[in-house]
């Protein structure tokens, strides 16, 4: 009966043929989750600010809606209620639009910071991760020519 070949034994040899340096990978994952926490910290502070803006503009809202809901005597005075309501309330959402959109600037000014940022130090870690592979190869190939 022929005999199998154990490829497992040829991948263990092959693979321990060609070492792999796995700092460049730990440092590639150590750049990926800092980034990560500094997205999510811009994120959560936005959201903290529009909830706040939100909870704000809500009781601001109540509190007109207070005043529209009270009894008048005159029949004209409720036109007058839901004319300054109305106003009052146009001029509110305008004021909040505008904060939701500063909000909004910031977040996209602070991910783009950090994008490039981040961009910059990827780009560091395989300029040093390429020349260290080239010196590598470099000194086996010496080594490999001068063992011959």
């Amino acid at each position: 009966m022929a005999k199998t070949q154990d490829f497992n034994a040829i991948m263990k040899d092959f693979m321990g043929a060609f070492p792999v340096d796995t700092s460049s990978m730990d440092e590639a994952f150590k750049t990926q989750a800092d980034l990560g926490e500094k997205l999510s910290a811009v994120a959560i502070d936005a959201a903290e600010k529009s909830a706040e803006l939100t909870t704000k503009w809500t009781k601001d809202t109540l509190s007109k809606i207070t005043e529209l809901s009270k009894a008048k005597s005159d029949p004209a005075d409720y036109a007058k209620a839901m004319t300054d309501f109305a106003s009052a309330y146009a001029e509110m959402s305008a004021e909040n639009m505008a904060s939701f959109a500063e909000i909004a600037k910031k977040v996209q000014t602070d991910t783009v910071e950090l994008m490039m940022a981040a961009g910059k130090d990827m780009t560091e870690e395989a300029s040093a991760a390429v020349q260290k592979a080239t010196k590598d190869a470099t000194t086996a190939a010496k080594k490999a020519s001068t063992s011959n």
